[in-house]
């Protein structure tokens, strides 16, 4: 099978699909043959509530999963509320991932975020900081 008919195949749900990073990966998907793409909005699931998972997979009905959705706010709020995301975007991921195995989905791709980095972060950061101000 061909990569075109591979993804003409495939009905796909993109977690985070109208974020900044999700319309381009949406938009690829599109741009390879895929006719299904299902985009849960935030407003309808959330993502953190095992129950909104079960219906947003029951509803997706995905042969592949890509999760880009994560709560974000930029360097401050993830400061001010470091606990808080680490936790949701932690719960979202690892309560979908299961599920999605559960249900029998083929294929699931996660996808970090950029809020990990340390406490005292210098710019532009670059990987080799990743550790600096933790004790070895």
């Amino acid at each position: 099978m061909n990569r075109e008919n591979f993804w003409q195949s495939k009905r796909v749900c993109v977690t985070g699909g109208a974020g900044f990073l999700g319309r381009v990966v949406v938009r690829k998907l599109h741009e390879r043959g895929v006719k299904d793409v299902f985009v849960p909005q935030i407003e309808d699931y959330n993502l953190v509530e095992l129950e909104d998972i079960n219906r947003m997979l029951a509803n997706a009905k995905a042969d592949l999963v890509i999760h880009l959705a994560a709560q974000v706010g930029g360097i401050g709020a993830n400061k001010e509320h470091p606990a808080e995301f680490f936790y949701n975007n932690l719960i979202m991921g690892v309560h979908l991932m299961h599920r999605a195995w559960k249900t029998g989905v083929e294929k699931f791709v996660a996808i970090g975020t950029i809020c990990a980095y340390p406490k005292f972060t210098p710019v532009p950061f670059k990987e080799e900081n990743l550790w600096d101000g933790y004790p070895e």
